[in-house]
């Protein structure tokens, strides 16, 4: 017998039903979807922003021994409870190998000679760490990576890697032999460090080819190692005068210094 009408018209809405919770349930799965992609692309876009901010602080205040403060730099705190305090990490040779004395050398950069001194008596950690380093080879073939033309003036080098990272497996301090008025004459030979930290420092040093005022932070001032003697006039015309590879006032050298040779006696 054929169904009747009412049959026919119940039948009908219960098929309007299943169609308007199917049209339903796949609208609500495609907002759900829509949602959770948008949450997962703000997410990778945040980790990538905190990757690029983390890789640009880490290249200027990162890393034993990494930065040079710039005039406009604030303070950090250190990086670690051990750095806290007050503790070199690593195998830091003894400070008594600067024998309390001076020691003279050589420190050649793209074959220009640099007449250097060393206060081992002012800064006898540090002075004791650069001529261990500069006694085992260290330095040879390393290139300088940072040149800064505006505010400060300093060519820093020591970082075996080359990137603002590196250092030779541990760290010391604490600062020595800082200006007490934050000037560094042309010629200042002084140890790079983490913002903020004094027992951050490890190869990483920087020379000064001009006179600058580098202001202290929450660990002081800058270790003054000693002084470029002879030979930084050669160095400014063949390295700082070409400026940094992407114009800016701190960045890669445009011109390699290349550190060839360090001797001290």
């Amino acid at each position: 017998m054929a169904p009747s009408n009412q049959e026919r018209a119940a039948r009908e809405a219960r098929t309007r039903l299943r169609d308007y919770q199917a049209r339903q349930t796949a609208h609500t799965e495609r907002t759900k979807r829509r949602v959770r992609d948008n949450v997962i692309a703000a997410v990778v876009v945040v980790v990538v922003i905190a990757g690029v901010t983390a890789a640009q602080l880490f290249y200027f205040n990162g890393g034993p021994g990494s930065s040079v403060a710039s005039p406009s730099a604030s303070a950090t705190p250190p990086a670690d409870d051990t750095e806290a305090s007050g503790q070199n990490t690593g195998d830091v040779p003894s400070s008594t190998l600067a024998e309390g004395r001076d020691w003279t050398g050589t420190l050649t950069i793209n074959d220009v000679p640099l007449g250097i001194t060393l206060d081992g008596a002012a800064a006898p950690q540090a002075v004791s760490a650069f001529i261990s380093q500069a006694s085992d080879g260290f330095f040879t073939g390393t290139s300088c990576h940072r040149l800064t033309t505006s505010g400060i003036f300093v060519l820093q080098c020591g970082d075996p890697e080359g990137t603002g990272t590196g250092g030779p497996g541990y760290s010391y301090g604490p600062v020595e032999n800082a200006p007490a008025d934050d000037v560094y004459p042309a010629g200042t030979l002084a140890m790079a460090r983490q913002s903020g930290n004094g027992y951050s420092m490890g190869s990483q040093f920087f020379i000064v080819y001009d006179d600058s005022t580098i202001p202290s932070d929450a660990a002081g001032g800058y270790t003054v190692l000693g002084q470029v003697t002879s030979g930084l006039d050669a160095l400014k015309s063949s390295v700082v005068a070409a400026g940094t590879a992407d114009g800016s006032g701190d960045g890669k050298p445009a011109a390699p210094a290349v550190i060839t040779n360090v001797t001290v006696q």
